[in-house]
């Protein structure tokens, strides 16, 4: 009996150590949704509507770190919140990235503060960095077609 129960608990460990090192090679695999909003950019001068676009939000250390990692494309209209806990000095990177992004920095009223036109890339990653709570991926260009740029606000509506 002490024999079989020696066995499970090694069994157990290899499993247990099998998934710990999957998670590690692809943290992807330990995220199991995302909660969605909608984010409208808003002219900081006139309060006009420049753009809305639908959003996965990142709100956790796991889905901040995978981010848009593990998507291939990301269609016109979509893209990713990442939420920090407070505004603060950011650096954002390409890993694992498929396709070019704008990586939209907004501080803790929405207000952006920086725009950075990113490519995908191998190491070394170049730091796109920015102060914000909220940082914002939408497909490259989405600022400029739009005219969002420094000064402009973000407005969130979590759903």
């Amino acid at each position: 009996m002490n024999r079989r129960l020696v066995g499970v608990a090694a069994a157990l460990a290899l499993i247990a150590l099998a998934a710990v090192g999957a998670a590690a090679a692809n943290p992807a695999l330990l995220i199991t949704g995302y909660d969605t909003a909608t984010v409208e950019a808003v002219d900081g001068e006139t309060g006009e509507t420049l753009a809305t676009v639908e959003v996965r939000v990142a709100d956790g250390f796991v889905k901040r770190y995978v981010g848009l990692s593990a998507t291939d494309d990301l269609p016109a209209g979509e893209g990713m919140l990442f939420v920090h806990g407070e505004a603060a000095e950011r650096a954002y990177v390409m890993r694992d990235m498929a396709f070019a992004l704008d990586i939209v920095f907004a501080d803790a009223d929405g207000t952006v503060t920086t725009v950075h036109e990113a490519a995908p890339e191998s190491p070394p990653l170049t730091r796109y960095e920015g102060t914000g709570r909220y940082v914002l991926e939408v497909p490259r260009g989405w600022s400029e077609r739009h005219g969002v740029g420094p000064g402009d606000r973000l407005v969130i509506d979590r759903e």
